[in-house]
């Protein structure tokens, strides 16, 4: 096995020991494991993170290889949950894994991410995205949201003490209760496939890394929430930082 200190040489001048071990120290939940959570993932190894949870319900196909960095020609058809289980353990294998191939709903996003120092939103969905917004809400776990269409993406964080996801952006859920007819509301929000270029969400990914090494260790200034960070590839000024 590699030494962890070792591994991270070129990182330490950036940070003191102290606060690398934070990070050392962090379990991250991670729900999504595509596009934007296959990378984010990797990253997260890479930066040194002590525990990761990684959760998907779907297997890879062949439209996921322009984008999504853990798939290849070899792995269509695998659960994206288990193959990013599998390149963190080739990447960094200090890192403790788990991995569950399992829609993530009312029922199960407590034990998801409950004890988790962070949670990172790489989904697709927006009614997954309230229901793990809120649960992090209530236990006061810092949300690391991250969404994509075409050239464009956006990065921010949610905390306790912030506005929240659904405040921000004005959703019909918002302080209502999840009935059915909220539910076919949230679904129907963005429905479909997006059209998405593979560079997009694998910046969104390294952005959200970054963000939660930051958080966790204290080291440089977090994009909080009503702040949002937006890119668009095709752009000269290609990054800029809204409020909502």
């Amino acid at each position: 096995m590699c030494d962890y200190w070792e591994m991270l040489a070129r990182q330490m001048p950036l940070v003191s020991e102290d606060e690398q071990k934070k990070f050392k120290n962090a379990k991250i939940t991670v729900i999504g494991c595509g596009g934007i959570g296959g990378l984010t993932i990797e990253m997260l190894a890479r930066l040194g993170v002590g525990e990761l949870v990684v959760v998907d319900e779907d297997v890879f196909d062949i439209t996921n290889l322009n984008r999504q960095t853990l798939s290849s020609i070899d792995n269509v058809g695998n659960e994206k949950s288990m193959e990013a289980k599998l390149r963190v353990e080739k990447v960094n294998p200090h890192v403790k894994v788990t991995s569950f191939s399992e829609h993530v709903d009312e029922r199960n996003v407590d034990s998801l991410i409950s004890d988790s120092r962070l949670v990172i939103d790489a989904l697709d969905n927006v009614l997954t995205r309230v229901i793990v917004s809120r649960k992090a809400r209530e236990y006061k776990i810092p949300f690391v949201h991250g969404a994509v269409h075409g050239s464009l993406g956006q990065v921010t964080t949610f905390l306790a003490n912030t506005i929240s996801y659904e405040e921000m952006f004005n959703l019909p859920s918002l302080e209502n209760d999840l009935t059915g007819e909220v539910v076919d509301e949230l679904k129907s929000i963005a429905s479909g496939k997006p059209p998405v270029f593979g560079p997009t969400p694998n910046l969104v990914s390294c952005l959200q890394a970054m963000e939660a090494y930051k958080i966790i260790t204290g080291v440089g200034k977090v994009t909080v929430s009503p702040k949002v960070l937006t890119f668009d590839l095709f752009d000269f000024n290609m990054f800029s930082v809204e409020e909502f």
